[in-house]
């Protein structure tokens, strides 16, 4: 099976005041095309730290990172957001919506953003916000929904434009438990139907039943 992602010996290390703090260390991992990989570990065990490395959202220490056989190392800056912008999906711990925009407004802005028209842009986001039973949100801004409803409209956002890879950092932290779950069937069906991959750190356990490839990672190490 081709790999989507693939890093040999990835490593971070932090420079603190005192001691240097080595975050990630000679990591190996390789995410499989069309597969759900869980990244699991303690609070502090460098999930976050990999996840922002493996998306090209924080420098590596060493190391190489190869996405669908592109190495990191050829790319500028500019190439590297254009290449999260077009093909990956990134869902933070924290929303990051925009307060002035509705659900439906705030899915849009990576289509928007890729040169989509903004009828079918609109179309495609009330598409996958319905998919997240979202509905009835369609028109409303983010102070007037709950945390659970936020960080579902971050997740639809992540994934309206059907990048090849999604890499979700704790995407049902804020969820409640009957809400998660539904969260989980969704992201499962909605990721076979598009055919892409899933990179997922995580506390929750349920991910582990839709999950092919399960990791542990403990002090910087997988």
């Amino acid at each position: 099976m081709n790999n989507i992602l693939k890093a040999n010996q990835l490593s971070k290390t932090f420079n603190a005041k005192t001691i240097p703090i080595n975050a990630v260390k000679e990591v190996n991992i390789k995410i499989h095309e069309g597969e759900i990989t869980v990244l699991t570990g303690r609070s502090g065990s460098g999930k976050s730290t990999l996840l922002h490395l493996l998306a090209g959202l924080e420098q590596k220490t060493s190391g190489t990172i190869f996405y669908k056989n592109q190495s990191y190392d050829d790319l500028n800056s500019k190439k590297l957001t254009e290449l999260r912008r077009s093909d990956m999906g990134f869902v933070y711990q924290f929303h990051y919506l925009l307060n002035e925009l509705t659900a439906i407004e705030n899915v849009s802005l990576p289509l928007l953003m890729n040169n989509f028209e903004k009828k079918e842009a609109l179309e495609k986001s009330k598409e996958i916000l319905n998919t997240l039973g979202l509905s009835h949100r369609f028109s409303h801004k983010p102070s007037e929904m709950s945390g659970g409803e936020k960080q579902r409209v971050a997740i639809a956002r992540s994934m309206v434009h059907s990048p090849s890879l999604v890499i979700l950092d704790e995407p049902t932290g804020d969820l409640d438990s009957k809400t998660s779950l539904d969260v989980i069937e969704s992201l499962k069906n909605y990721v076979k139907d598009i055919k892409s991959s899933l990179l997922i750190a995580t506390h929750d356990e349920n991910f582990k039943e839709i999950s092919d490839q399960t990791l542990i990672m403990d002090s910087g190490i997988i």
